[in-house]
């Protein structure tokens, strides 16, 4: 299934670029992709589009009022999250994540790269992932696709960590 996201990131990587379901399923069999992954890469991709979309309905418009005012309503009565907030993963969240993915998610949380409307999506579709746990370099797969499916492209310095492979670096 991965290798079916990484094809659909680096072939459409404007979200808004990428075909129907229906068609793209056509152009990956054309490909050579086998018809499992492609289903299943399917059905993942809708489950992101259905959360990247509720998300986007739910967030309320960028301006700077906004920024002075931390706790402004959402239109379904959820309220943003505060600054001094804590994410609390459940017990099935950390068992099938890992603790080596959900360090990363709290490394980019921490850097400012993830903002927490991002991070739930990355977690629900983690948690949709095969494997358990989840592979590290599945998380940062399934992290540029959340970024792909905002229309967003991670900055170059979050980009090299999520595409580098680190058992290559050397310490200093």
């Amino acid at each position: 299934m991965f290798e079916v996201l990484v094809y659909v990131y680096e072939n459409y990587w404007q979200g808004d670029a990428c075909p129907e379901l229906h068609q793209l399923s056509r152009k990956l069999t054309a490909v050579g992709f086998e018809a499992e992954e492609i289903q299943a890469a399917l059905v993942w991709l809708n489950g992101l589009n259905i959360a990247a979309q509720n998300t986007q309905i739910g967030l309320p418009a960028s301006s700077p009022s906004d920024a002075a005012e931390p706790d402004l309503p959402l239109p379904h009565g959820f309220v943003q999250q505060s600054a001094g907030s804590l994410r609390v993963y459940s017990v099935a969240e950390q068992q099938h994540l890992g603790a080596q993915t959900l360090g990363f998610v709290s490394f980019l949380e921490s850097a400012g790269v993830l903002p927490p409307h991002m991070r739930e999506i990355v977690v629900d579709r983690a948690m949709a992932a095969p494997g358990d746990p989840l592979a590290l370099d599945d998380l940062k797969i399934i992290v540029l696709m959340v970024y792909w499916s905002f229309g967003e492209e991670p900055d170059a310095l979050v980009l090299d960590e999520l595409c580098d492979d680190a058992d290559f670096r050397l310490a200093h």
